[in-house]
C-alpha cells in the first residue's frame, strides 16, 4: 500500500538535500493550486515539467495493470468516455542521471518506486536518465522526495531547461580516451541545475561529454552543447581541455553542431557554458517555439558573430568561485576502483557464454579488468531485475554503475577472472542477453506506447525485429551485425533515427480509404564518430512491411560492399534512386484484397482506424485533386534528394520549395478548385483557408510545419548551400506528412461533399 505524501514528508525530513525539499513541497501545493483552479494551466504545465512530470497517452482500447482504460471519473463527480485532464490518469515520471552515474541504493529506490507506483518497469532513455510510467501526479511528491534521500533528482528532467548532462559511459576505463570526462560532467551538471542563467529558455538545452572523437559514446555532434575531449603541448608540457561544439540537435529538422573552439581549458569550462546560456537565454527566439532552439540561433547569427556575442558575456562575468570549487570537488571525490584485483579471461565454455562474451563484453585500459553491458530490450527492466542488479553490483564492484545512450546499463571494474559467475549470476536474474551494441540492440522511443505524439508502434515494431533478428543474428557476417537500427515513433527522433545505419520514424499513409500506419526509411546517418552524419528520408512503406525492408537492405549491404565498405557509404554509393527502386513494391497493399494485416499496428490487434474513409462512394474509391498532388510533392521532394546527391544544392532546394507548394495546392483545391498555380497565391489562400482557420494543426506538431512553408516563401530565389538546401529538404518532408495528415482529417470526397449538405449516390 502506498504511504501518503505528507508520511513520506515526515519520514524523510532532514534526509533530502534542504533546497530540493522545499522546492518539492512547493510542488505539492502548486498541484493543490491547480486543483483548486487557482493556479492557469500553462504555468503549472511548465512547472510540473521543470520537475520531470509529463502527461502521457491513453485511448479507449489501451490498458493499465490490466484493467482497460475507459470510464474515468471528474473531480466533479461527472463519467465520462476516455480520460481527458491531467487528473483522469497516470503519467510519465523522469529521472536525472547525470552522466549516467548510479550505486546499488540507487537501483534498489527505482525498483521500490517501479512497483509501487508505476507498472513494476523502469525504462532508461537515450540520454542516460530513467522513466517511469503510468505513475499519477498526486503521487509525484512522494516519488521525489524518496529519490531526493537517495540523491536522485527530478528536476530540470524535463521542460524549457538545460537537460541531463550525458557523458560517455566508458569515460574513465576507456583505451582510447583523452582522459576521463566524468568529474567534468558532474560538475557542469550541478553547476547548471537550477542555475538563474538557465531559467529563461524558449527551449531545452542539452550538453554531453566525450571522451574522444572517434567513438559514438557521446554524440557530441547532435547536441546543444558538445565537449570532447583533447589534449596539445604547451612549452614541452600536457595540458587537457576540450572541443567545444554548440548548435547541434535532431528534432524534426537536424542541425549538427559548429565548432565554436579547438581548446576550452578545464578552468573555462563552467564559465564559457554559463556564458553560452546567457546568450540563448538574451538571443533565443521565445515566441516560436519551432525555431527556439540553440541551433537555431547559432544559424541565424553565424558562428562568428555568436562567438562574439558569448565572448562578450564571459567578459562581463562577475568572477564565481563555484567555478573552481565544483571541478576541484568533482575531480577529488570521483576515484574508482576495483574491488577485486585483475584476472585472466577464461577461455573455455558454452556457446552461450562466449557469445556473450564476444558482444557485451570491452576490455578496460586496465588489464585485468573489464565492462560488461547489460543489455536491455527496448530500454526496460523489471523492479525485480533492478534489485538483482544491485546486488550483483556489490558482489563483484564497488557499484560502479552507469546507463548508455543505447538505452541499456554498465557494470564497470568486472575482474576478467569474475566473468563466468557474473555471467551466471545476470542468467539468473533474465539479465544476460547477448548482442550488446549490434544489429540486436535496437533503439527505441516510447511511441505510440505512451507517448502523445507518437503515429506509429515504434517498440512494436522494435520487437518484431528483434524477435526476427535473433533467429540469425550470429549468422551475419561482423559487418552487419554492428549495424544501428533506431526507431522513433513520430518525426521528433526521440529514437535518435537520423543517426542510424537503419533509421525509422512513423508517418501515417491512406489505402483503401483507411489510415495505414507507416514508417519513413531514414538511411546513410553515421553513429560513429560522435554521430558525425545524419540520414535523410527514402520513403513511407507500412510498418508490417518494415522487416523486409530490414531483409532486403541487409542482404544487399552484405552481397554488395566493396572493400569493408561502411553501410552509409554503400548507401551513398548505391544513390536514392536505386534504393527507392529495391522498395518500392513495399510501399504498395496487398495483392489480396483480404489480406487486411497492413492496417493494424505492431503490437496492437486493433486496425490503426475504425472509421471507414470511403463509406457511401460507388463505382470504386474516389481520387481526390489533393491525393495526387501529394503524391506528386513526394515525387518532387524525392528529386530534391536525388540533385543534393549529386552536389546539385541549388535545384535541391528549389525542387524541395515546389513540392511543399504542391503539397499546399492540393489542400487548397479541397475548398478552392479553380486556384492559380502562382505560389505566392497558393500560399496565400493556404494560410487564409488552412493556417489561420487551424485546419492544418494536428496533436502533433500544431501548427509548426506550416511555418517552413511561409518562411521557405521569403527565402525563395535565394542561392542555396548544401546545408541550407538539406534542411529544406528535411522541412518539405514534414511538411508534405503534415499535409498527409490534414488530408485525412478532412475525410473523403464524399464526406466533404455531405459535410456540405450535397448527397452522393
Amino acid at each position: 500500500m502506498k504511504a501518503s505524501n505528507s508520511l513520506w514528508q515526515k519520514e524523510l525530513s532532514g534526509k533530502m538535500p534542504e533546497a530540493l525539499a522545499r522546492e518539492i513541497d512547493v510542488f505539492e501545493t502548486e498541484i493543490a493550486l491547480r486543483k483548486q483552479g487557482k493556479l492557469e494551466e500553462r504555468l503549472f504545465a511548465e512547472t510540473r515539467l521543470r520537475r520531470g512530470a509529463y502527461g502521457q497517452r491513453y485511448d479507449n482500447g489501451q490498458r493499465h495493470n490490466g484493467k482497460a482504460v475507459q470510464e474515468i471519473a471528474y473531480p466533479s463527480g461527472k463519467l465520462t468516455k476516455g480520460p481527458n485532464t491531467l487528473w483522469d490518469a497516470p503519467g510519465m515520471q523522469r529521472i536525472k542521471i547525470p552522466a549516467g552515474g548510479l550505486n546499488a541504493d540507487q537501483l534498489e529506490t527505482l525498483a521500490e518506486l517501479a512497483e509501487e507506483y508505476s507498472d513494476g518497469i523502469a525504462h532508461v532513455t537515450t540520454r542516460q536518465d530513467f522513466q517511469l510510467h503510468y505513475v499519477h501526479i498526486d503521487d509525484t511528491p512522494s516519488v521525489m522526495r524518496r529519490l531526493a534521500a537517495a540523491n536522485v533528482t527530478t528536476r530540470e528532467a524535463c521542460g524549457n531547461s538545460v537537460r541531463n548532462v550525458t557523458a560517455c559511459p566508458y569515460a574513465g576505463v576507456c583505451p582510447d580516451e583523452v582522459f576521463d570526462v566524468t568529474p567534468f560532467a558532474r560538475a557542469l551538471s550541478k553547476f547548471l541545475l537550477g542555475h538563474p542563467d538557465c531559467q529563461n529558455f524558449g527551449r531545452k538545452f542539452k550538453p554531453s561529454f566525450s571522451g574522444c572523437g572517434q567513438h559514438a559514446c557521446g554524440l557530441a555532434s547532435m547536441h546543444d552543447l558538445g565537449l570532447i575531449a583533447v589534449q596539445r603541448s604547451e612549452n614541452g608540457e600536457r595540458k587537457i581541455g576540450f572541443e567545444m561544439y554548440v548548435g547541434g540537435g535532431l528534432g524534426a529538422v537536424p542541425y549538427q553542431a559548429k565548432l565554436f573552439d579547438p581548446f576550452v581549458p578545464p578552468e573555462e569550462l563552467l564559465p564559457l557554458a554559463q556564458a553560452i546560456a546567457r546568450v540563448f537565454a538574451k538571443y533565443g527566439e521565445k515566441k516560436n517555439r519551432n525555431r527556439a532552439r540553440i541551433k537555431f540561433l547559432v544559424q541565424d547569427l553565424g558562428m562568428e558573430k555568436f562567438r562574439e556575442l558569448v565572448l562578450e558575456e564571459r567578459k562581463n562575468l562577475p568572477p564565481d568561485p563555484r567555478w573552481a570549487e565544483y571541478l576541484e570537488a568533482a575531480v577529488a571525490q570521483f576515484k574508482e576502483t576495483p574491488l577485486k584485483p585483475a584476472g585472466e579471461r577464461p577461455l573455455l565454455g558454452s556457446a552461450d557464454f562466449q557469445r556473450w562474451l564476444k558482444t557485451n563484453i570491452r576490455p578496460q585500459k586496465q588489464e585485468g579488468h573489464s565492462v560488461v553491458t547489460i543489455a536491455l530490450p527496448l530500454g526496460d527492466i523489471a523492479a525485480n531485475q533492478l534489485r538483482a542488479l544491485a546486488d550483483i553490483a556489490r558482489q563483484f564492484t564497488k557499484e560502479t554503475i552507469r546507463t548508455t545512450v543505447e538505452q541499456n546499463i554498465v557494470l564497470r571494474w568486472i575482474s576478467d577472472s569474475d566473468l563466468p559467475e557474473l555471467w551466471r549470476a545476470l542468467q539468473a536474474a533474465g539479465l544476460a542477453g547477448p548482442g550488446a551494441e549490434t544489429i540486436l540492440d535496437i533503439v527505441s522511443c516510447p511511441g505510440t506506447d505512451t507517448c502523445k505524439l507518437g503515429i506509429s508502434s515504434s517498440r512494436g515494431l522494435a520487437a518484431e525485429l528483434r524477435k526476427r533478428l535473433a533467429e540469425k543474428n550470429f549468422q551475419f557476417d561482423e559487418a552487419v551485425q554492428n549495424l544501428h537500427i533506431k526507431i522513433s515513433g513520430c518525426f521528433n527522433s526521440c529514437g535518435q533515427h537520423h543517426v542510424a545505419d537503419l533509421g525509422f520514424y512513423g508517418v501515417s499513409r491512406k489505402i483503401a480509404g483507411y489510415a495505414v500506419p507507416h514508417f519513413q526509411v531514414v538511411l546513410g546517418g553515421e553513429w560513429t564518430n560522435n554521430a558525425a552524419s545524419y540520414g535523410m528520408p527514402v520513403m513511407a512503406i507500412p510498418s508490417k512491411h518494415i522487416p523486409e525492408v530490414v531483409t532486403r537492405l541487409v542482404d544487399r549491404y552484405a552481397a554488395g560492399r566493396k572493400n569493408g565498405e561502411a553501410f552509409k557509404d554503400f548507401i551513398k554509393r548505391m544513390g536514392k534512386a536505386e534504393l527507392r527502386h529495391l522498395l518500392e513494391d513495399l510501399a504498395r497493399p496487398p495483392a489480396d484484397p483480404t489480406d487486411r494485416s497492413i492496417f493494424t499496428d505492431w503490437g496492437d490487434p486493433r486496425e490503426y482506424s475504425l472509421e471507414d474513409l470511403g463509406v457511401g462512394e460507388c463505382a470504386g474509391e474516389v481520387v481526390s485533386a489533393a491525393d495526387f498532388d501529394l503524391a506528386g510533392a513526394e515525387t518532387g521532394v524525392f528529386e530534391a534528394q536525388v540533385a543534393w546527391e549529386k552536389g546539385q544544392t541549388h535545384r535541391a532546394g528549389t525542387l524541395a520549395y515546389e513540392a511543399m507548394v504542391r503539397a499546399a495546392r492540393g489542400l487548397v483545391k479541397m475548398e478552392h478548385p479553380d486556384v492559380s498555380n502562382d505560389s505566392d497565391q497558393i500560399i496565400d489562400e493556404f494560410r487564409t483557408r488552412f493556417y489561420d482557420t487551424q485546419k492544418f494543426f494536428d496533436p502533433f506538431a500544431g501548427g509548426k510545419f506550416a511555418h517552413y512553408l511561409f518562411a521557405a516563401q521569403q527565402r525563395n530565389g535565394q542561392p542555396h548551400t548544401a546545408d541550407s538546401a538539406r534542411y529544406l529538404i528535411d522541412e518539405a518532408h514534414l511538411f508534405i506528412e503534415a499535409a498527409h495528415r490534414c488530408n485525412q482529417k478532412m475525410g473523403t470526397p464524399g464526406e466533404r461533399l455531405r459535410a456540405h449538405g450535397v448527397g452522393t449516390r
